[in-house]
């Protein structure tokens, strides 16, 4: 606990300086300012993969089905008949948005998006979970039939990707920069890399996302007021520092975004289960959550939290215990002659790459040698897609539906066809995937998908770390955003910037 005062008291001094240095001018306009730790990388809601993007994406474009608390399918933009077994039935709803060119939304749009999905060339990420669609039939404008190839209850809940304009779609329109959607809110513009300017219709209200990828510069610009949100991507020392703030707000929400390290299962080294128990045995996850989150986490057995209705309440996570993770070494040939010496790869954002730190301390103790390489973000991220890793750490972000069991794990998603990016080919997971798919009740379905929890869980192509947190930090002149689970940003749909005077922070004040 010494040691963390320490790190606590040097990260606050630091801030103090720079505050010191930069003074405490803000701007006295009437637009939100949002701090990202990275910018999104794609605003084609087909295509992309990255969580800023997802996120923001939700924003600026409609879908016909969304999930409530217990991540169980609801109506958005329409709802549904099942009329057969592989028969649905989608009714637009009335009053519905038009597109932000213009255009009305109808039912010719939705059949667009998800047949561009479809097509052989597309290269979506979402085409692996589709291809139970069999046709789309347009009924009238505000009807479409999906017809299936077998029988799916949850199969509603596919459907919750971003709905497109079916003429830009045909004219090749370039939507990953140009958003074309009915959202809540529209691109006003994207001036520069790392910073785009979002209009809230309901009332013109205008927004700016800008990337800032240092927490410690994103704090600073907080206090100073050159930014007015910060979600996430924060450490716990910095929290404490702006809970202590007068002009600032801070709130914590249960979070669900899954947190692991994945394997390379073609590796021979990372390939070998005894290897990968080790490492699993060798991490103390509740040090981390404890001295890094500041206990705003929660350790981890499964991709799905427990609350899902398909999560695995008995589950327990994988115990710390470095003897053991010697003894699983030794028995894989390793010894303190010859060590287990691996690559760990991940990002360069600041939080991450002090986890991987303390990861890499901790496997020491067991003795395991691992290098830790940090790269931006495209980098690290092109590498893991193309399998260029030993181990590396991600999270899940928004994982609603156990379709990611087939894109994530199943032995016919090797990329580019789905994500599993360590290669893992069980016949027991891939019969137990098709088991799930197949269940004719969520009941039955939810039954298959903790069975797949536990089988991972012995296999360990990812190691579970923990579900974080979702925190909130922001000018006590905001108001109105509510923290969601899954850490998305529909919060703005209700944000305010009220006007009250709000004292500024002064680099005068004790630390």
């Amino acid at each position: 606990m010494r040691q963390l005062q320490g790190k606590t008291t040097r990260a606050c001094c630091y801030l103090f300086l720079l505050l010191g240095l930069f003074g405490c001018s803000q701007p006295q306009d009437d637009v939100i300012r949002f701090g990202l730790a990275s910018a999104p990388a794609n605003l084609d809601p087909r295509y992309a993969t990255d969580a800023t993007s997802a996120r923001i994406n939700r924003l600026l474009y409609r879908r016909l089905v969304d999930f409530d608390a217990q991540f169980r399918p609801i109506p958005s933009l329409a709802d549904w008949q099942q009329l057969a077994p592989l028969h649905y039935r989608f009714h637009l709803k009335a009053g519905r948005a038009d597109f932000h060119d213009g255009t009305p939304l109808n039912a010719g749009d939705v059949a667009a998006t998800y047949q561009s999905i479809l097509a052989p060339d597309s290269g979506s990420p979402h085409a692996g979970t589709l291809q139970l669609i069999e046709a789309i039939t347009v009924v009238d404008n505000n009807t479409l039939d999906f017809h299936l190839t077998r029988p799916d209850p949850l199969f509603p809940g596919y459907l919750a990707i971003g709905i497109l304009p079916a003429a830009g779609i045909d004219n090749g329109h370039p939507f990953h920069e140009k958003p074309i959607g009915s959202g809540p809110f529209r691109l006003s513009g994207w001036p520069e890399p790392g910073r785009l300017v979002l209009t809230r219709l309901a009332d013109k209200q205008s927004f700016e996302m800008l990337k800032i990828g240092d927490p410690t510069v994103r704090v600073l610009k907080l206090l100073r007021g050159e930014v007015d949100i910060l979600q996430n991507d924060l450490p716990s020392e910095l929290l404490g520092y702006l809970s202590d703030k007068e002009e600032i707000t801070v709130r914590y929400g249960p979070g669900s975004n899954f947190s692991y390290i994945g394997f390379n299962l073609d590796d021979t080294v990372t390939g070998d289960t005894r290897v990968r128990h080790a490492i699993a045995h060798a991490i103390d996850r509740e040090a981390i959550v404890h001295h890094i989150f500041g206990d705003a986490a929660r350790p981890a057995a499964a991709l799905l939290p427990p609350e899902h209705w398909a999560g695995h309440k008995t589950l327990a996570p994988i115990a710390y215990d470095p003897a053991l993770a010697r003894s699983l070494l030794a028995e894989a040939g390793y010894s303190d002659s010859h060590p287990l010496v691996l690559s760990y790869k991940t990002s360069t954002d600041p939080l991450r790459i002090r986890i991987a730190t303390i990861i890499q301390q901790q496997l020491r103790g067991a003795g395991i040698d691992m290098a830790l390489q940090s790269y931006d973000w495209g980098t690290f991220y092109g590498d893991i897609k193309a399998g260029r890793f030993q181990m590396y750490s991600l999270a899940w972000v928004g994982i609603k539906m156990p379709d990611i069991f087939r894109y994530a794990f199943h032995s016919d998603s090797l990329p580019p066809e789905g994500a599993n990016r360590g290669r893992l080919r069980d016949a027991a997971i891939d019969n137990l995937i098709t088991a799930a798919e197949q269940g004719t009740s969520l009941e039955a379905q939810a039954v298959a998908c903790r069975e797949i929890q536990s089988r991972l869980l012995e296999l360990l192509p990812y190691i579970p770390l923990w579900y974080e947190d979702h925190v909130f930090a922001a000018r006590s002149n905001i108001s109105g955003y509510q923290l969601a689970s899954d850490g998305n940003y529909d919060g703005l749909i209700t944000t305010v910037k009220n006007h009250h005077p709000v004292a500024s922070a002064s680099p005068s004040g004790t630390l």
